[in-house]
């Protein structure tokens, strides 16, 4: 029977294949009716932009308020489940309730980057990539029956020159130099050219669509950026550019191992009873040290109370903020500042467990760069990224607590099963007797 098995799989394969030929979404009828189709189609049942059009309207505000309401609700319901508990306990908790708390939990901080799905930029690729764009839009605005002649771009030589040090596996920096160089006047000579031929649409509508119109500055951009690189010598300018389809994004550096500069946005969140909160994003740049206060309001501002303390890395234990924080009444983990203090091996032992809590946080990170791409934002609008990681962070919060209440729901159902079977055992023993009975 393994030969039948095989040949229904090869004929379910060739009818997805067919499908896909003619554009179907949807293949099989099963598909169509869990989306909630009564009877099968062959036309589209989406538009390929139906969810980054979602992505855009909700933005990462709508998804900030779906995690907060989603956490308030999971406290309120644990509020209840703990109001279960004896009658003596029960007035012990209102007693001590009675006077609001000041100071209760932990806070924990760190940042991160969320690194976009782009090619990793180079000086050399990406003035070739313009290059290649600026001889499009020259092909696009260029009229062969004006009877003039084509502007030359010297596309062929240029491909050559770039081909020829591209493939090397191993750049002299001298050729490396040259070759952008090279390219720079290439790319000067095509921007001449295009701003030449839009002058023949002066008082009239633009030739290019809202994307090439945007392309173009972006490319204008990018030739002024690397040109003044290239004149001063150094690899470093503000807001630089490294992807002309995403020009908002930015290198990072982060100085961790394996990859010493990051391209995406950077964000600051913080962890509480194993809940992330997006509180900073940023495209360029930031130090993090910065909204360590602005972080701790705002966990008085979702809980009615400051914390009891504040567990961060080193770079957060800045003076001014240890000073805020004791004003707070709130305590510092982390190293201490001047001659460290001589400790017995319990208090050694105490303040390494404390600090080790924070690797929560870093396991958090990395569990939402290995399993909810938050690793690989494949979102190109700086719109749709947000709500992106927003959305990585609300899903994240989700399955940590679908985690933490499996085991309790697994514990329920097997009580209403032996419930259930306890009572048809009765139903059966009172049959018996009367029967016995009888």
């Amino acid at each position: 029977m393994r030969w039948l098995d095989n040949g229904s799989r090869m004929i379910r394969e060739y009818h997805v294949r067919f499908c896909e030929r003619l554009g179907v979404k949807f293949p099989r009828s099963t598909h169509q009716y869990f989306v909630g189709l009564k009877a099968f189609t062959h036309q589209p049942i989406f538009d390929p932009s139906l969810f980054v059009r979602l992505r855009k309207r909700m933005g990462i505000e709508i998804f900030e308020e779906l995690n907060q309401t989603f956490i308030d609700q999971v406290t309120r319901i644990e509020s209840i489940d703990k109001k279960t508990e004896s009658s003596k306990s029960r007035k012990q908790k209102t007693d001590d309730d009675s006077e609001t708390p000041t100071h209760r939990g932990q806070l924990i901080i760190d940042a991160v980057v969320a690194p976009q799905e782009i090619k990793y930029p180079t000086d050399l690729n990406l003035l070739s990539e313009a290059r290649e764009h600026t001889e499009r839009l020259i092909d696009q605005l260029w009229e062969p029956s004006s009877g003039k002649r084509k502007p030359r771009t010297y596309r062929e030589k240029a491909r050559k020159e770039y081909l020829l040090i591209i493939k090397k596996k191993r750049k002299p920096q001298d050729q490396l130099r040259r070759a952008i160089r090279g390219q720079l006047g290439y790319l000067r000579r095509n921007i001449r050219t295009i701003k030449e031929l839009l002058k023949t649409y002066s008082g009239g509508p633009l030739p290019f669509d809202k994307h090439d119109l945007k392309l173009f500055w972006v490319i204008q951009e990018l030739y002024r950026q690397q040109r003044i690189m290239h004149e001063e010598v150094t690899h470093s300018i503000a807001d630089r550019i490294v992807n002309l389809s995403q020009p908002h994004v930015r290198p990072i550096v982060r100085g961790k191992a394996g990859r010493d500069t990051e391209f995406g946005s950077k964000i600051s969140c913080s962890l509480v009873d194993g809940f992330v909160y997006l509180d900073h994003l940023d495209w360029n740049a930031f130090n993090e040290s910065g909204d360590l206060i602005d972080q701790v309001e705002r966990y008085h501002d979702r809980f009615g109370f400051y914390p009891e303390s504040v567990l961060v890395d080193h770079i957060y234990g800045s003076r001014e903020n240890r000073r805020k924080l004791k004003k707070m009444g709130v305590r510092f983990c982390g190293k201490q500042l001047g001659r460290p203090p001589k400790l017995t091996e319990a208090q050694k032992k105490a303040i390494n467990k404390e600090l080790a809590a924070r690797s929560r946080i870093e396991g958090k990170f990395g569990e939402g760069k290995r399993k909810y791409q938050l690793g690989c934002v494949q979102a190109r609008t700086p719109a749709t990224s947000e709500s992106w990681i927003a959305n990585v962070l609300f899903v994240m919060n989700l399955a940590a607590w679908m985690r933490a209440n499996i085991f309790v729901s697994i514990l329920r159902w097997a009580r209403r099963q032996i419930q259930r079977l306890s009572e048809i055992f009765k139903e059966r023993q009172t049959v018996e007797n009367v029967f016995s009975y009888a």
